[in-house]
């Protein structure tokens, strides 16, 4: 049986999130699926690392405060750890799991500082650790970055409150990141 060059190349993440329709869901930009793809280029553009890269990949998984489509429902996690890993599927979870209007406020609190992060699946709240407050913030600016670049009304409505968040999160971002930022919000 012959496959063409891009079934062959497939990921079992690309193979997941074309199963699971992210090739056929609109989304700014195209589909679901090129969107995802610039905000992996994006995290790889600024040295993240190779789990940041995949969660970055399939950070809509299970949908975001933001957008409500969901690929796999909450009791699929496990096909998700499969085609990413543990590690990577757990920061799509957190990602996902963000509580924006509770989290955001405290995300780039200094050390010794209170940070709250509410879980919108469970209601349960917690102190993430610094790595997950920084790879989800990395996140989080990659896709609003890529939302802007691909969107002028989007980055009209939205830019000016972007830039002020991001700004407060610059501590937590990378010197590439920052940049980028004040590059395509600034």
């Amino acid at each position: 049986m012959m496959h063409s060059e891009e079934t062959r190349t497939d990921t079992p993440a690309i193979a997941l999130l074309k199963e699971s329709g992210a090739e056929s869901t609109k989304h700014s930009g195209g589909t679901l699926l090129t969107h995802l793809r610039r905000v992996e280029a994006l995290i790889g553009a600024w040295g993240g690392r190779p789990v940041l890269r995949a969660a970055a990949l399939c950070h809509a998984f299970y949908g975001t405060d933001g957008l409500p489509i969901s690929l796999l429902e909450l009791s699929e996690r496990d096909r998700l750890v499969e085609a990413i890993g543990t590690e990577a599927e757990e920061l799509v979870y957190f990602y996902a799991s963000c509580d924006r209007k509770a989290s955001y406020p405290t995300l780039a609190a200094a050390d010794g500082e209170p940070v709250t992060f509410r879980d919108r699946f469970t209601g349960e709240e917690f102190t993430p650790s610094v790595r997950q407050r920084r790879d989800f913030a990395e996140l989080t600016v990659a896709n609003e970055l890529d939302l802007c670049k691909v969107n002028a009304s989007f980055r009209e409505r939205n830019g000016a409150d972007l830039l002020a968040l991001f700004t407060r999160w610059a501590p937590l971002l990378s010197e590439a990141t920052v940049r980028e930022v004040n590059e395509v919000l600034g």
